[in-house]
């Protein structure tokens, strides 16, 4: 798909991935971006705090210049740091991702959430690493994290049924059970902050852990 000739329609479209609230954040952000030859791709919605978003899944933008992204404020070079984890490349999305995935703003949750169900290993274990909070009952992780989940259930079991298909696809064969897959890891920690969110236990979409445990209070 070739980008549209009006630029603003580009502008809206990667303006909606974010609370209204940041619109003039997001456009200093992509003051600093170099153009792209193809459009975002297949936004996906999410709900953070009340307000529907619509992130792309792919951007094609190369990445800014080191001074260019040095000139945005502390809150834009977030948003930069999440467009960036839906870049085309992987090595990208992770470079930019280590950045932001241990943030408390609630919107960068879904970004996170959504690299957790991909296929990139390297990319889990990022996430693995910078949520060690979600380990911890009661933690800031738990909270936001459960919240994020909580009101948006069919986005996660999605996520779910995408780490299972990669797992079979592209890991069965180092990872012969599922419970042993980094990403089954992840999806017992999300739950357990949902669980702990709602108060009773959260649907599951994947195999059984390896050992049945109840991980709410893990």
């Amino acid at each position: 798909m070739q980008l549209p000739r009006d630029p603003s329609n580009v502008t809206h479209v990667l303006a909606a991935a974010f609370p209204s609230r940041l619109a003039s954040d997001v456009r200093s952000v992509l003051a600093v971006m170099p153009d792209a030859r193809h459009a975002p791709t297949e936004p996906f919605e999410v709900e953070v705090e009340g307000e529907t978003l619509a992130i792309p899944s792919r951007i094609h933008n190369e990445e800014p210049g080191a001074d260019l992204e040095r000139s945005l404020t502390g809150t834009q070079q977030v948003i930069l740091h999440c467009l960036y984890s839906r870049h085309g490349d992987g090595r990208v999305r992770q470079r930019h991702l280590e950045q932001i995935v241990a943030s408390g703003e609630p919107w960068v949750a879904p970004f996170v959430v959504q690299l957790a169900g991909e296929y990139v290993l390297e990319i889990l274990d990022v996430i693995g690493r910078g949520l060690a909070g979600l380990a911890v009952p009661g933690s800031a992780q738990r909270r936001l994290y459960g919240e994020f989940i909580a009101r948006n259930p069919a986005f996660f079991a999605r996520t779910e049924r995408r780490v299972v298909s990669y797992w079979s696809c592209y890991y069965r064969w180092k990872y012969a059970v599922f419970g042993t897959y980094p990403g089954c890891a992840l999806m017992e920690a999300f739950r357990a902050a949902a669980s702990e969110h709602v108060g009773e236990q959260w649907p599951r979409h994947t195999p059984p852990s390896p050992a049945g445990v109840d991980v709410r209070h893990a």
